[in-house]
């Protein structure tokens, strides 16, 4: 396609989709009080469209032919800006705040309203009530509370506030992606209940998504949620509201009570500024959300079955303010988890990644890790205790399984849990991987366990027999390999 092509079939289709109509070509001397006007006139030649809300112009975009990247005519948009007439704008000789280049697959965007303002790809046009949004924020209130409130609740550990601190930093110098990196058990989830509070608070943030990959785990956290105290006597969703999926029985704690509140779905196809909350989801309940189940895939865990009431919704890129992944390293990169890339790359927001273990491939794409925590510091803290590792030989373990025809194996259906049993006909093997994820041998998991209870066992007697004679220390966890 041609330039004119590129226009009229993808770039119009994109801007109306995103609700910028009517789109209509410009003529000197008339007002234009909404939609996108075409090739509009400027000091500095026509922009291929400027955008417009309540008559006034917010948008400049600069559209490019498919078979060209579109970042780097940024630069001409800008241009456009400078060169546009009238309007109550003017930011740093900027008089339209925002600029987008397109070759209607890929679109670049920036907010030009900060000297230091840096482009950013998006997945599609904002609507013109994200960019209203935008222009409502008071950003620098929200950073001057951030900066004259530093994290002070007596609930979290020195190293917990740092986290906090750190992450806070990276805001303020305009990053939109970071890892935090903390050994599991330091309370990864605290730290993010906390940042959550704060970004609310201080209006750095208004709508939150805090993504889990275990619909256990999203009921972890709306507990952590229900009971976290960011103000005396308070509890954090007594202050903001908090949301959830629906949840199962097992996957609640007996001992945590709390009510999930369900999200409408309206907070997510329809966002208002009044909105202000927390949103604790499945990673796959978001990306069917997005992009339905076509092309999802069913993990062995089943959690594919666990989403049965997931639909798809017409959920635009500005629903969350930011966005809090935790665990990032098991589900964000590579063959499938690209998958659920996806479902990050769709938001325009801030990202912040939770992880024990930041990878490479995790690295990648939350690209800092702004603060770290590790395993051997927590424990030279005390804030973690020291494990002995106990090595077990096991053939099934190192080589994997070769069944012979004539035995017989159970085969367990993964949605019912139902077992059958039948006759191999044909040889089986199975290499050591497949252990646990595509079959379990229980005489061999059964032996694994005597011998850790063997080792743990003997180490129990050895500590009593310590401190009945007077010793001080703790007992160290077992790890079993």
């Amino acid at each position: 396609m041609n330039e004119a092509e590129t226009r009229r079939r993808l770039v119009e289709k994109a801007l109306a989709n995103a609700g910028w109509t009517p789109i209509v070509d410009y003529v000197q001397g008339r007002s234009y009080e909404k939609g996108a006007v075409r090739e509009y006139e400027t000091d500095n030649g026509p922009a291929d469209y400027i955008l417009f809300i309540d008559g006034v112009a917010v948008a400049v975009v600069e559209s490019k032919r498919l078979e060209l990247g579109p970042q780097n005519v940024l630069v001409q948009a800008q241009r456009y800006s400078r060169g546009y007439r009238g309007g109550p704008y003017n930011f740093n000789g900027f008089r339209v705040p925002f600029v987008y280049s397109t070759n209607g697959e890929l679109f670049w965007f920036q907010d030009l309203r900060e000297a230091q303002s840096r482009s950013r790809q998006v997945a599609y046009f904002h609507t013109p009530s994200a960019l209203k949004d935008f222009l409502n924020q008071d950003m620098i209130k929200a950073e001057n509370w951030l900066k004259s409130n530093p994290e002070n609740n007596p609930f979290l550990r020195p190293y917990q506030k740092d986290a906090i601190e750190s992450v806070e930093k990276a805001l303020l110098a305009r990053k939109r992606r970071m890892l935090l990196a903390m050994a599991t058990g330091t309370g990864k989830t605290i730290v993010a209940v906390s940042q959550v509070y704060r970004l609310l608070k201080s209006g750095f943030a208004k709508r939150i998504l805090f993504l889990v990959d275990r619909r256990a785990l999203a009921a972890q956290a709306v507990a952590k949620f229900s009971t976290f105290e960011p103000e005396p006597g308070l509890k954090f969703d007594r202050i903001y509201e908090v949301y959830s999926q629906r949840f199962r029985r097992e996957d609640l704690d007996e001992e945590v009570k709390f009510e999930p509140n369900r999200l409408p779905d309206e907070y997510l196809t329809n966002p208002q500024s009044q909105h202000v909350f927390a949103y604790v989801c499945t990673i796959q309940r978001m990306r069917i959300n997005l992009f339905g189940r076509e092309g999802m895939f069913t993990t062995e865990r089943g959690d594919m079955d666990e989403e049965e009431d997931a639909m798809k919704l017409d959920i635009p890129i500005h629903a969350f303010d930011c966005i809090i992944a935790d665990e990032c390293h098991r589900g964000y990169t590579s063959a499938e988890e690209s998958k659920w890339r996806e479902v990050l790359d769709h938001f325009d927001c801030i990202k912040i990644g939770l992880t024990a273990t930041p990878a490479a491939h995790t690295k990648a794409y939350f690209r800092d890790i702004i603060y770290q925590y590790e395993y051997e510091r927590a424990v030279r803290e005390g804030f973690l205790v020291d494990y002995d590792a106990v090595k077990i030989n096991s053939d099934i373990t190192m080589n994997g399984v070769f069944l012979q025809p004539g035995e017989e194996v159970g085969l367990k259906d993964t949605v019912t849990g139902r077992m059958t049993y039948e006759t191999l006909e044909d040889e089986r093997k199975f290499e050591a991987g497949d252990i646990e994820a595509k079959m379990t041998v229980p005489d061999r998991n059964l032996k694994i366990v005597k011998e850790f209870a063997k080792y743990a066992r003997e180490q129990e007697k050895a500590q009593v027999a310590g401190f009945q004679n007077g010793a001080s220390g703790f007992c160290g966890g077992v790890a079993g390999i």
